[in-house]
């Protein structure tokens, strides 16, 4: 008896019914045995997702299935009419979605909603029915699943609802879990909550998982096979670490080459230059030929797929020769600006920063409390020098920065930027000094208005605070501009959405720049970008700094940007920093319980190197209703009596590093 559980041949799929349509899926073969996790590995717009939804027949009107044979154990699902199909869906086979606050009904219970998938597989009276949906909320573990079922779903925390998304697929007890990026928008912390819980499920039901993502670090956390996806087609098949020890294609050497850690601090990382080319064609070269850095006369015709071993193959004129990889030109230092910031002034001074919310209630709003977001923050950072703001999303990360700008009115505390009291100057005064702290937001898509040409985007800054008052210069200085960011001049003539995710993030950092900033906050700036995007960006941020002394503070919840880019670390939870410090020293000896669980979660690209990861228990409290004692001592593993008596003070250790933690106090 075969062990094979899905069977995908020659699968074809088109986007569109012009004379031009996309073929998003182009000729995919897979095979996922029963109980294997299988990871879909790929940048954005290779076909990963469109990939899943022709597996599952629930493609966009413009999408249909041309050609090929897709079979479930002996089904054939490309041949079963809608209704038989629906049997397939949400029973044999499920999908977890990437965004579950999209997937999830806002005016349903929690409850009503699982109830829904279960229905539809089970005959049950309202008692079993009950029944089970607790049964469901307590096999993917959250707690107290009684209560939890009646709740909406703005009432949970993403984990939360992405835990609960797992649940409404196991409602039919699947052999095929489909999960297309269920940990991308997560904190490290439940990203861990959540990888583990899958790997346990599937231990427990022997459900296979088809893994969809683009971090190789999830991957190799708990893939047992891993298949390369590149503009419609399977480029590399491998055995997960055979994959991370010997990659085979060029495509695949270069993400791992682009990865960020402490190793590459002195250098550039590697990039993939250009973008996935457009799926509107036949081709007839390597679909990756104008971005391949080993390209050579047979890539102009498109190569076949080579069988390396039984169950591992590559397509590449270069198969099987991943030992003679290029020999590219040594990185070039960048010229630091590290000895010029050395005992020089804080650029930024920021002491005791408190931003409360005030929550009304009744006819009358009346106060009655108060949403502690940020709680008595405190950091500096010097020219040329960046400061990692980390933490788990709600921790208040981006309401410092928007504190530090002004953009939102700090309730108490100090913000002294290059000598001057923002909090204390308003109108012109405030305004002149915006020129000299601009901010990069996460989502460049909303941050820029699609009404306007990018020239016009870039312009705003310098027209608003007087820079530069010639149009024609203007038009220079956006030119200079664009080149210096890495995108041709006459993108300045176009809109923002015939961009690609990094270009458009590029364009955000060109506007940040065209008033000639000291300070730079970025918020998040890489968090939606595929591997070697990020790679782009964080080069140009690093390139800029040195040519230019740029600060920045740079909030994020990736280990791995922060060990590459930034000097020292500042971790936070609940609206306080509870460690901060050197980062080199913070990284490797890690002191406060919550930033050592911190750090224990983030994925490593080697599937050879077993981590300990510390769970924490529960959620983050409510900051309008944060825990007396340490923030943090309802889920510290090692919480002291103490703890739930009193706030430890930041106090500075005998290494230079800061911690608020009583154990560390007393040498625990």
């Amino acid at each position: 008896m075969s062990d094979i559980l899905l069977n995908v041949k020659k699968l074809e799929t088109w986007l569109g019914d012009g004379e031009r349509p996309v073929r998003a899926v182009d000729g995919v073969d897979l095979k996922i045995r029963k109980g294997e996790t299988f990871a879909l590995l790929g940048e954005s717009g290779c076909g990963k997702s469109i990939t899943a939804l022709s597996l599952m027949r629930l493609l966009p009107p413009s999408g249909r299935i041309k050609g090929g044979q897709v079979l479930l154990g002996d089904t054939s699902l490309l041949d079963l009419p809608e209704y038989a199909m629906r049997e397939e869906r949400g029973g044999r086979m499920a999908m977890i979605f990437q965004e579950p606050m999209t997937s999830l009904n806002p005016v349903l219970t929690i409850g009503q909603q699982i109830g829904e998938a279960v229905k539809i597989r089970e005959e049950a009276d309202s008692s079993s029915l009950r029944q089970r949906i607790i049964e469901l909320l307590d096999s993917v573990g959250i707690p107290d699943p009684e209560r939890r079922a009646s709740e909406y779903p703005h009432q949970l925390s993403g984990g939360m609802k992405q835990r609960v998304m797992i649940a409404m697929a196991l409602a039919g007890r699947p052999e095929l879990l489909i999960a297309d990026e269920p940990t991308t928008a997560l904190d490290v912390t439940i990203q861990a909550q959540v990888l583990s819980l899958l790997k346990a499920l599937q231990k427990q039901t022997g459900m296979a998982i088809l893994l969809i993502t683009h971090d190789l670090g999830v991957v190799a956390e708990v893939a047992d096979r891993v298949a390369v996806m590149y503009a419609g087609q399977i480029i590399e098949l491998a055995g997960c670490e055979h994959f991370f020890r010997k990659p085979q294609h060029p495509y695949s050497q270069k993400l791992f080459k682009s990865l960020p850690d402490s190793k590459k601090r002195a250098q550039r990382l590697a990039v993939i230059n250009g973008t996935v080319p457009a799926l509107n064609q036949v081709f007839t070269a390597c679909r990756f030929i104008d971005r391949c850095h080993r390209a050579f006369e047979a890539c102009e015709q498109a190569p076949e797929w080579t069988q390396l071993e039984s169950d591992e193959g590559v397509r590449c004129h270069l198969a099987g020769r991943a030992d003679q990889w290029l020999r590219e030109a040594p990185a070039e230092e960048p010229d630091h600006l590290a000895g010029q910031a050395e005992g020089m002034a804080s650029l930024l001074e920021v002491k005791g920063l408190k931003v409360h919310f005030p929550i009304h209630k009744g006819v009358f709003k009346r106060t009655v409390g108060y949403v502690k977001a940020v709680d008595g923050v405190s950091l500096a950072i010097s020219p040329g020098k960046t400061l990692a703001l980390v933490g788990e999303s709600g921790c208040g990360k981006t309401t410092v920065g928007k504190g530090i700008l002004q953009l939102i009115k700090p309730t108490a505390g100090s913000v002294s930027f290059a000598s001057d009291e923002l909090t204390q100057l308003s109108g012109s005064a405030l305004r002149n000094r915006r020129s000299e702290l601009q901010i990069i937001f996460q989502d460049p898509v909303a941050s820029m208005n699609p009404r306007m040409l990018v020239g016009d985007i870039i312009e705003e800054g310098m027209k608003a605070q007087k820079i530069v008052r010639n149009s024609e210069q203007r038009r220079s200085r956006v030119a200079e501009l664009l080149e210096q960011v890495g995108l041709p001049s006459d993108a300045a003539s176009r809109y923002p959405h015939e961009f690609s995710g990094g270009q458009r993030q590029r364009i955000c950092i060109a506007r940040a720049l065209a008033v000639d900033p000291k300070l730079i906050i970025c918020d998040e700036p890489t968090s939606a970008l595929d591997v070697s995007v990020q790679a782009q960006i964080l080069n140009l941020l690093k390139s800029l700094q040195s040519s230019r002394g740029l600060a920045y503070l740079f909030i994020t919840h990736n280990i791995s940007v922060v060990a590459y880019l930034a000097d020292e670390v500042a971790v936070m939870y609940l609206g306080r920093i509870v460690e901060r410090g050197a980062v080199d020293q913070l990284l490797a000896s890690p002191r406060h319980p919550y930033t050592q669980a911190l750090l224990s979660a983030v994925p490593v690209a080697d599937p050879n190197l077993k981590r300990k990861v510390i769970r924490l228990e529960g959620d983050m409290p409510s900051p309008a209703n944060p825990p007396a004692g340490c923030h943090f001592h309802p889920r510290c593993p090692v919480v002291m009596d103490q703890c739930r008596l009193a706030c430890p003070e930041l106090l500075e250790q005998s290494d230079g590093r800061h911690v608020s933690c009583f154990r560390v106090e007393k040498g625990l």
